[in-house]
């Protein structure tokens, strides 16, 4: 469903917008079934395609490359309740830039954390960054990286939501109250970080951000797991993030549209020359 006026709207003035109930109960459960399947962890370790990274010990551990974790994942990839909103936001559908395909997802993850566990602030507009930039040109959007992340739990104030600062993905100057240099130790909260809020879910709902807006996750203060999953899409000719591939198996078994949103090129070689 293409996003309506008062989503294009918000959108451009948050950078975010919240999609309550996106995902049924019914999907919900068959995501954390497809988590409880996969045994604990180490950083670094693997469980088939599915990738342990880690990039902090209070920063919880991330599932990458969590769509070869079985197929409710993969209907995650161009799942109706966000696919024609994401791709209004990216932008370029149409044009010369999605000779490809509509999108592409550079980074896919199911992250998992406890309590004391949560994300240090960062991003925001005044790093100019083009992988993450947010902008809009002549009426279109052109984003380098929307995020939709997939609350698979309950997320109240203490059990470490994501918190973002509206409208910081405009900033053309950092945030007094994010210290770079002691990003590790400062823990993003409402109240550390000025004009910031908290983004409280529900089990299904779905947050769709631009990656340049400042945004982060407070430590989680109550006792079980805070569950989520974040799908990066960005312009079709995008690359991986960490260099992550999917698995030839994964790709066999994708729908076409699926498959061209995990793959976008096809890769040429040449033909044997005769002898």
């Amino acid at each position: 469903m293409q996003p309506t006026n008062r989503e294009i709207y918000l959108f451009d003035l948050q950078g975010y917008i919240v999609l309550r109930s996106a995902l049924n109960s019914r999907e919900v459960t068959e995501l954390n079934a497809c988590i409880d399947e996969i045994p604990s962890l180490e950083p670094d370790a693997w469980h088939g395609h599915v990738h342990a990274q880690q990039y902090g010990p209070d920063n919880g551990i991330n599932l990458q490359q969590i769509y070869e974790a079985g197929e409710p994942f993969e209907k995650l990839i161009d799942h109706p309740a966000w696919l024609e909103k994401v791709k209004y936001f990216v932008g370029g559908e149409g044009t010369f830039d999605t000779l490809h395909g509509p999108v592409f997802i550079d980074e896919n993850l199911a992250s998992l954390r406890g309590p004391g566990e949560g994300v240090y602030p960062h991003s925001g507009g005044h790093h100019g960054v083009i992988r993450c930039q947010y902008r809009v040109h002549n009426g279109r959007f052109h984003c380098g990286q929307v995020n939709a992340l997939m609350a698979l739990t309950d997320i109240e104030s203490d059990d470490g939501p994501t918190v973002l600062v509206p409208g910081s993905h405009k900033s053309n100057f950092p945030h007094p109250d994010v210290d770079v240099e002691d990003r590790h130790s400062r823990r993003m909260t409402v109240d550390a970080v000025n004009a910031s809020v908290e983004v409280t879910m529900k089990a299904g709902d779905v947050l769709l951000f631009v990656d340049a807006i400042c945004h982060g996750a407070a430590p989680r203060v109550n006792p079980g797991q805070r569950r989520i999953v974040v799908y990066r899409y960005g312009p079709s000719w995008g690359n991986f993030r960490h260099g992550y591939q999917p698995s030839p198996e994964l790709l066999e078994r994708l729908t076409p549209l699926r498959r061209q949103i995990v793959q976008p090129q096809t890769h040429l070689t040449p033909e044997p020359q005769e002898q």
